[in-house]
């Protein structure tokens, strides 16, 4: 397996993954419209634009992409960070992939200036983030009006004395 940024050229096949991901785990916690309205909006398109944003990675077996997410500034914060379009392939969840996929979001650039990072992680996710150490934000653990449950975690900033 090989994690990389991701390329312009990996749009249509993340793309691919994601909805089929979507379409095959997230649907035991969403209805079929929900589904379909968020493939929309994760086209190759979006994703393109989302890379020009956020440091965006996929990781791949062989040529497949098996995996994506991306972090960025949390609206253009120094100090906030947010994970974003986060996925795995269903037939490589449970097998260390995500973990893999937390770990090197967590090396960025991104992160590492970050004192608070954000999670609109779907339902689905939630025990998986709070595995990696990530909370519920504010105490709520209900999912929000986009249908995000929002988590969060704390990074301890380096004593600087």
């Amino acid at each position: 397996m090989v994690i990389r940024r991701f390329r312009k050229a990996d749009a249509e096949k993340t793309f691919e993954m994601i909805a089929h991901t979507l379409r095959t785990v997230n649907i035991k916690d969403y209805s079929r419209q929900f589904i379909e309205d968020t493939v929309a909006q994760l086209t190759p398109p979006i994703l393109i634009d989302r890379r020009e944003n956020s440091h965006m990675y996929v990781i791949c077996d062989d040529e497949k992409i098996i995996a994506c997410g991306a972090i960025a500034g949390f609206w253009g914060s120094e100090t906030e960070s947010i994970l974003l379009t986060i996925f795995v392939h269903p037939d490589y969840q449970g097998k260390g992939v995500g973990r893999k996929l937390i770990e090197t979001l967590e090396k960025d650039e991104y992160f590492l200036r970050a004192e608070r990072i954000e999670i609109p992680a779907s339902i689905t996710a939630v025990g998986f983030y709070q595995k990696m150490g990530y909370d519920y934000k504010n105490g709520i653990s209900a999912p929000d009006e986009e249908q995000h449950v929002r988590l969060e975690k704390y990074r301890k900033q380096k004593n600087t004395l």
